[in-house]
């Protein structure tokens, strides 16, 4: 795993910090805004099925959510027509919620994101929104990296498809 520059020629990037639960906009090499997170509560790790949330360099290779309102639901990356409440919260208390925006994850490191049993892309990893009280700094999510809905608009609209993503851990 390489943990130099990022391979892109973007002056921004975003770090992951699995040990801070934290998201940060890099700008030429200097922090510019940071976002608390909830990454995996399996910890990190590659694998297919694993439920670890993947480390080293990804790229985002695809927004959604572009236009749609604050707390959208999705399903498979498609809104669903719902909009998160406490009341469909209710309704649903099991249910893995995936709102606002997401930012779909695909490995750049062969063999050890990229490829295979390991491939970020294939598992579905993605930065995406999360009712605020699945935010909290301490692991939670399935592999995914949760973001409050407000948050994830904000960063949302910083990046590009492309930007590079470093997970660290």
């Amino acid at each position: 795993m390489s943990l130099g520059q990022p391979p892109s020629e973007s002056p921004y990037y975003l770090r992951v910090s699995i040990p801070r639960q934290a998201l940060d906009l890099i700008e030429n090499g200097e922090v510019v805004r940071s976002w608390l997170v909830s990454t995996a509560k399996n910890g990190p790790g590659e694998r297919m099925g694993s439920g670890c949330t993947p480390r080293g360099w990804h790229a985002i290779r695809a927004k959604i959510g572009t236009g749609l309102p604050a707390n959208t639901v999705f399903v498979g990356r498609r809104p669903t027509g719902e909009i998160y409440d406490a009341e469909l919260a209710a309704r649903f208390p099991e249910r893995d919620w995936i709102l606002t925006r997401i930012l779909w994850l695909g490995g750049l490191e062969r063999g050890f994101n990229r490829y295979g049993q390991v491939d970020t892309a294939w598992r579905y990893i993605y930065v995406h929104g999360s009712p605020d009280a699945g935010v909290t700094g301490v692991p939670a999510s399935h592999g995914c990296i949760r973001m409050r809905s407000n948050d994830i608009l904000e960063m949302f609209d910083l990046v590009q498809i492309g930007n590079r993503v470093l997970i660290e851990a």
